[in-house]
């Protein structure tokens, strides 16, 4: 990852926080659950594409990514208001994130200038979004076997992935000036 400035990183973040809460609504059939998915399908298409063309040199990776974005905002939109050819989003995502994951793969997570130190806190908070991650696969495949206990265990899941990203986005704002290659331009 280079060290160009994220343009509107903290609104995507707030949006797709927004989104696994929705989606969490919808699990638990709570009402405007399905309004709030698609505000925050909505918001992510809108803050990526802005993101997108704010950019001043537009690489190949970079069409990849907004292609992956666009399709998978566009599919979830289209399947919260049960519109047809959901099909065709699906295969631009796989052929997408295949091309992405080809060309940046796990190389994106990785902080390459090493700045960050791995303090206890860090870590914990990293091994929560593990755990996050691993509940919501494993609630999803219970839930597929019909066992009893995988709305909550998924639930839970969801919930730490939302405590984990908003975590991200309001202890950014806590760093202040240790910080200098993670700020970024607000509209």
């Amino acid at each position: 990852m280079s060290n160009i400035t994220k343009i509107l990183k903290t609104p995507l973040r707030i949006s797709i926080a927004i989104l696994l809460l929705g989606m969490l609504s919808r699990i638990f059939h709570w009402a405007y659950a399905t309004e709030t998915i698609f505000i925050a399908f909505t918001a992510i298409l809108v803050l990526y594409t802005i993101r997108f063309w704010k950019k001043d040199t537009k690489l190949f990776i970079d069409i990849v990514k907004m292609v992956m974005v666009t399709s998978w905002a566009l599919n979830g939109l289209f399947r919260v208001v049960d519109l047809p050819f959901t099909l065709l989003f699906q295969i631009l995502i796989a052929i997408s994130f295949i091309t992405w994951f080809i060309m940046e793969g796990t190389a994106y997570f990785l902080d390459e200038d090493r700045r960050q130190k791995n303090n206890m806190a860090r870590v914990l908070w990293n091994l929560a979004m593990v755990i996050g991650a691993l509940a919501i696969i494993a609630g999803s495949l219970l839930n597929m076997l019909n066992a009893s206990y995988a709305i909550p265990l998924l639930a839970i899941g969801i919930t730490i992935i939302v405590a984990y990203i908003l975590k991200d986005v309001f202890a950014a704002s806590k760093k202040g000036k240790e910080d200098h290659g993670n700020g970024e331009f607000q509209l």
